[in-house]
């Protein structure tokens, strides 16, 4: 059994095309996931997708990260039910399409943020979060915005997601803590 953990670690420890292209895709298969994964909420129901793409922006480094959500978005664009509704360039193109250009600009901005260190002290790594979250909903409000026009936009297409988004940049925030806790007790053994 040792064996077999040291070659996992081993083989995700060093950098390959085949290494990452796994790890691209089983990030964008997680995304999928996270899209079909609603959970009872209020106001609105909550899916996990802005949670994945901070994780991913926290933990892939800024090509991975970049490349995952680029395959996410590429599989919805040609008609892969990968989103939580709808599939194609024209989904793409209406309501959620905002939403889903800040899923790539949120996961590259927080890449890079921790890429740079400022993922080292969980305060920071906080605000980082809270930023990428930012980016995804002031894209989808921007775009959205377009075509229904800024307030609504704004009632429909942000406010009732604060409270979910909150939550989900809380678990992002605990999760980091939990890795680092983990990656210190291993450091030490």
């Amino acid at each position: 059994m040792h064996s077999n953990l040291a070659l996992v670690k081993n083989w995700f420890g060093h950098r390959s095309l085949t290494r990452d292209v796994v790890l691209v895709a089983l990030g964008s298969l997680l995304l999928a996931i996270s899209a079909k994964v609603q959970v009872p909420f209020w106001p609105v129901p909550m899916t996990m997708q802005t949670f994945v793409v901070l994780m991913i922006g926290a933990h892939a480094g800024f090509r991975l990260a970049g490349a995952t959500v680029l395959l996410y978005l590429v599989e919805g664009a040609i008609g892969l039910p990968v989103f939580s509704t709808g599939a194609g360039l024209a989904f793409m193109a209406g309501p959620t399409g905002g939403y889903l250009v800040g899923f790539l600009v949120s996961a590259l901005v927080v890449s890079g943020l921790f890429a740079k260190g400022f993922g080292d002290r969980l305060t920071v790594a906080f605000g980082v979060l809270v930023l990428g979250d930012a980016l995804i909903l002031g894209i989808g409000f921007a775009w959205l915005s377009t075509l229904i026009g800024a307030e609504k936009a704004f009632a429909v297409g942000v406010l009732p997601f604060l409270p979910a988004e909150a939550l989900k940049i809380a678990l992002a925030t605990a999760s980091l803590f939990v890795t680092r806790i983990r990656k210190v007790d291993r450091e030490a053994a």
